[in-house]
């Protein structure tokens, strides 16, 4: 699987995050078409993505800040199959934030079309290493804001 990470668009209203994923052969099953868990395993990728053009890592939060977020809910709407070789845009952007939860979008699109593939969505709670709530820390809530602020 091929990933990169693209720069938002000025245009938007709010941090979005456009990750290019090619389809391996590996993640279609007997008819072809892409599984369908493997949307989720795409919504991670972009997630982590985001956090990255947000200004830090998801392994930073975990390490220096003892923070973590578990998902707690996590939906797919599947729009149209998605076949091996295709070329997947991972479009994730930050729907919500609260100081114990954020809750991210998906959209993924067929890159050569524009095609709306799959619309998703996880809901996270913040956790300490000991799968304890606690508020998110101050510098992400930070960036976690920005992201979501109209210009």
């Amino acid at each position: 699987m091929t990933e990169q990470a693209t720069p938002i668009s000025s245009k938007r209203r709010y941090a979005v995050n456009e990750t290019r994923i090619r389809v391996r052969y590996a993640e279609t099953d007997q008819m072809g078409v892409v599984y369908h868990a493997n949307h989720f395993v795409w919504f991670e990728i972009g997630r982590v993505e985001l956090l990255r053009q947000l200004g830090f890592t998801y392994k930073e939060m975990e390490r220096e800040d003892d923070c973590f977020i578990a998902v707690v809910d996590a939906r797919c709407r599947y729009k149209a199959p998605v076949h091996y070789d295709d070329e997947v845009v991972v479009r994730t952007h930050l729907k919500n934030i609260r100081d114990k939860m954020i809750h991210f979008g998906y959209d993924l699109v067929r890159a050569d079309s524009g095609e709306l593939l799959a619309e998703g969505e996880t809901t996270h709670i913040v956790a300490d290493s000991q799968m304890k709530p606690r508020t998110l820390p101050e510098k992400y809530m930070n960036a976690f804001r920005a992201a979501v602020a109209k210009p």
